[in-house]
């Protein structure tokens, strides 16, 4: 092997990307629908839209606008136009990433589509900060969304259709999350990011998503912590994406058995978005679970110096309508960013 051609090493342990304190996040921003604007959040949205419909005459198309107005937003907050962005990383609930394809063919930006589930915020924007470190791009948008009529109409039933669901099940959340990654001295820090393995446990519950994904952020949390030396309590402040009131305390006592105690540091975004009072089963999930928490609320806090240092892991479950029905399990994915203030 040739000496010469060495590059400099940003990679920690086996699966966690190391970043230049140059590597920033330049703005977020978050748009919602009518329930999550009932929730404890809705100081920290940019837009909250009082309809499913956002306007739109389909469902599918208010997903799309959510999402084309989270960009619109973010940029106009980082104070960037859109000729300036050089990519678009974006995914979503629905089959062949249609909300995002579309928003980025009206934006005419260069478009690198994503699929993690529910874990697509953070794989989003881990990718962002590698393509940005790395000098591959000045500006990229990283940006997800999910609404619940749509996904419900994908991968259960018509919300027309009533059927009857478990405690276990969850709400997927009607909103997009867009941020700006970029280089510079402002702004967030994106320290460094924990690209998961795929899980599976062999549950095969589709309304029970919570217990599916738990071992997968556990995975990944724990491939974290041994990559980087850091320990839960370096954190202020360490949030799952969706395993709601199911998976939550799954989780934490694998994190226990692991060796990891998150007792007075973890949360779960399942858990932020909706009230108690709320009904919404077991709590939040989709992709926009992880994005509006942590575009809206948690960047809030780290800019406001309230916090130090946050570890968001966005989780997700890979199954299909089809994998489903043919009676396969779940595989799961969870992927992690490590985001300090200024």
């Amino acid at each position: 092997m040739r000496t010469d051609l060495a590059v400099p090493r940003r990679k920690l342990g086996k699966q966690t990307w190391k970043f230049s304190d140059h590597t920033r996040l330049v703005a977020s921003a978050v748009v919602v629908g009518p329930k999550e604007g009932e929730g404890p959040l809705r100081p920290y949205y940019d837009k909250v839209y009082p309809d499913m419909y956002a306007g739109q005459s389909s469902w599918e198309k208010a997903e799309q606008h959510l999402m084309e107005e989270a960009i619109a937003i973010a940029l106009e907050k980082g104070k960037l136009g859109k000729h300036q962005i050089d990519l678009i990383l974006g995914g979503d609930l629905l089959n062949q990433n249609i909300t995002t394809s579309f928003t980025a063919e009206l934006l005419g930006i260069p478009l690198l589509g994503m699929y993690g589930a529910c874990s697509t915020s953070m794989l989003t924007l881990a990718n962002a900060a590698a393509l940005v470190d790395a000098g591959y791009a000045d500006y990229v948008v990283a940006a997800c969304s999910s609404h619940n009529a749509s996904a419900e109409r994908q991968y259960r039933y018509p919300t027309e259709y009533g059927g009857q669901k478990p405690p276990s099940a969850q709400w997927t959340v009607t909103g997009a999350g867009a941020a700006v990654v970029g280089r510079g001295d402002s702004g967030l820090l994106i320290s460094c990011a924990t690209l998961g393995k795929v899980i599976d446990m062999g549950i095969t519950d589709p309304y029970d998503m919570g217990s599916a994904m738990a071992p997968a952020a556990v995975s990944t949390l724990a491939a974290h912590f041994t990559d980087t030396g850091r320990r839960p309590q370096d954190y202020d402040l360490i949030v799952t994406g969706d395993l709601a009131a199911v998976g939550y305390p799954i989780a934490k006592e694998l994190m226990r058995k692991e060796g990891f105690e998150l007792d007075h540091v973890y949360n779960d975004c399942g858990l932020m978005v909706y009230s108690p009072e709320q009904n919404v089963f077991a709590g939040a999930s989709g992709c926009a679970s992880s994005a509006a928490v942590t575009y809206g609320y948690i960047v809030s806090q780290l800019l406001s110096g309230h916090w130090k240092k946050v570890l968001v892991c966005a989780t997700g479950a890979l199954l299909s309508p089809v994998s489903y029905q043919q009676g396969h399990s779940i595989p799961c994915v969870a992927h992690a960013v490590s985001l300090e203030a200024p």
